[in-house]
């Protein structure tokens, strides 16, 4: 399946991003991709698009990511509403209640007097002395 994603580019700390098509299950490294169809730099805004080239692959089958759907809305190349990028939070499920088998309560229990310990007689060991 191709997809229509960023492939990261620059420096540490000054990000710029090729637009590319490539196959969704193989990594964009060393530009392994099918085409370049775009460009776009956070810092200085600059965004270079190829407009006749995205809606081709879009006509093809390829998707496009949450944000390359998002950017080609606001730069109107397709229409629609832009999708929340950000991340929901996961609901948590409530466990049902684990049922414990019924035991009897300390009130239910009948008092056994404590166990006596039987004293066993020491044996007391004979040393014996070696002359």
């Amino acid at each position: 399946m191709l997809v229509i994603r960023f492939f990261r580019v620059g420096k540490k700390n000054q990000p710029s991003f090729k637009i590319v098509i490539t196959d969704k299950k193989k990594p964009t490294r060393a530009g392994r991709f099918v085409e370049e169809v775009g460009f776009w730099n956070p810092l200085t805004k600059e965004k270079i698009l190829k407009k006749d080239r995205i809606l081709y692959w879009l006509s093809v089958g390829a998707k496009p990511s949450e944000s390359i759907y998002n950017l080609l809305v606001s730069e109107k190349i397709v229409e629609g509403k832009k999708i929340p990028k950000h991340k929901k939070p996961k609901e948590k499920k409530e466990k049902p209640p684990v049922e414990k088998p019924i035991e009897e309560t300390p009130k239910e229990k009948k008092e056994e007097p404590p166990k006596e310990k039987k004293e066993e007689p020491q044996k007391k060991e004979e040393v014996k002395e070696n002359p």
